[in-house]
């Protein structure tokens, strides 16, 4: 389903639709009252095979046009172009036209393709709106700098129609080629016991992870999360969670469960050390100025299975590197006979423990992508888009 508001760039929704339309997808079309100024419903009912609808109900009959069976109609909701004012309208839920009233109805992924002037696109108000969108899952399709409407040059172009439809082609490709797949997915920190009271642990709040497995369970994948100590909360009902505290306990029901997945991400923040003994009783500070604890190094999850890993069958390793960083990511990725890689960097701002944004590359043998800063959400569509991508290279 594809929205279209009131800019310039709405005569770029035609080549859109029929581009759509040619790779099979069946399209209903929304438009705002504005959008109906630059490109005719005639236009996009022609193309799209479909009548068009603005209004939630015709006034000479009060037939109903509801919004509610729209959203549940459609598998992809695409805004394109959207305008400042629809972007805005959608971080604050105003629902004034059928299209606002949809989105807000829809249970299906959203992607906008951002179209305006580039001061507009520039305000601070602007991208204070389309991150807050990103961060509860819309995708951004990233408008492109050129010559503008108003004579000047600069950021703001929506993306052509070639670029948006792969980007959408891709996103359902993934509902289509994972659905009953397997999963299996790591995520949160371990915690290891020094006494009854006291623990080693890192700062990891599961985000990253558990975004993976409402992403993976949306596209209909069966979702097993391994989740360690965690303030994140799932959204999809579906996923498996399986809770563990040490990195022995996430190793056993790992090993358990890997065998029969098809893909495995390793998110979680496993200590590579454990105490060698723990105190029966809480050690008492009286009589300790200073503290030795014994460590000894905990097994290798991602390698272990790596190395047992059996044709077709998928592996993702996650690598949070201070130093080094492409380096030390391609040699973990080789070590742990890892199909993908997912690299951090606590060098990047915004990205790492706690946000709710990353900065990630994706590196594969094939592959070096460096996303920008996004949702941890929209980080974990980008890479069931990826894994997607590779299941279909392997079917060929």
């Amino acid at each position: 389903m594809i929205g279209i508001t009131g800019s310039i760039a709405a005569y770029k929704a035609a080549m859109l639709v029929r581009l759509l339309v040619s790779e099979g997808a069946q399209v209903r079309v929304l438009m705002s009252e504005a959008a109906k100024d630059f490109i005719t419903p005639l236009t996009m009912a022609t193309l799209s095979r479909n009548p068009v609808f603005i209004e939630g109900f015709d006034p000479s009959n009060g037939s109903w046009n509801s919004h509610i069976s729209l959203g549940e109609w459609a598998d992809y909701y695409l805004i394109a172009p959207a305008t400042a004012n629809t972007i805005a309208k959608m971080r604050g839920g105003i629902a004034d036209n059928l299209l606002l009233c949809t989105y807000l109805s829809v249970r299906c992924p959203v992607a906008i393709a951002p179209a305006m002037d580039l001061d507009m696109y520039a305000h601070s108000t602007t991208q204070q709106n389309i991150e807050y969108l990103r961060g509860i899952g819309v995708r951004v399709i990233e408008p492109e700098a050129g010559f503008l409407a108003s004579g000047l040059v600069g950021k703001g172009r929506m993306s052509e129609p070639e670029q948006i439809v792969e980007f959408v082609v891709d996103a359902l490709s993934a509902n289509r080629l994972l659905d009953g797949k397997k999963v299996l997915i790591t995520a949160g920190a371990t915690v290891e016991q020094i006494d009854p009271v006291r623990f080693i642990s890192n700062h990891s709040t599961g985000k990253m992870g558990y975004a993976l497995a409402d992403a993976f369970a949306e596209v209909g994948a069966q979702v097993v999360l391994v989740s360690g100590a965690a303030s994140a909360k799932l959204r999809c009902e579906g996923v498996e969670k399986i809770s563990v505290l040490s990195a022995e306990q996430m190793y056993d029901a790992v090993s358990q469960r890997f065998d029969e997945a098809d893909i495995t991400l390793f998110c979680a923040a496993v200590a590579d050390y454990t105490p060698s003994e723990m105190a029966e009783n809480k050690i008492k500070h009286e009589g300790h100025e200073e503290l030795v604890l014994n460590l000894r190094a905990t097994k290798d999850i991602a390698a272990h299975m790596g190395a047992r890993k059996q044709p077709g069958q998928l592996t993702v390793c996650f690598a949070l590197e201070t130093e080094n960083e492409l380096e030390n990511a391609r040699r973990k990725m080789c070590k742990k006979n890892a199909d993908f890689v997912v690299l951090n960097s606590l060098r990047d701002s915004g990205a790492g423990f706690g946000t709710d944004t990353n900065k990630v590359t994706v590196i594969s043998r094939e592959l070096e992508e460096q996303l920008p800063l996004m949702s941890k959400d929209e980080v974990a569509a980008r890479i069931v888009e990826l894994v997607a991508r590779e299941v279909v290279s392997r079917s060929l």
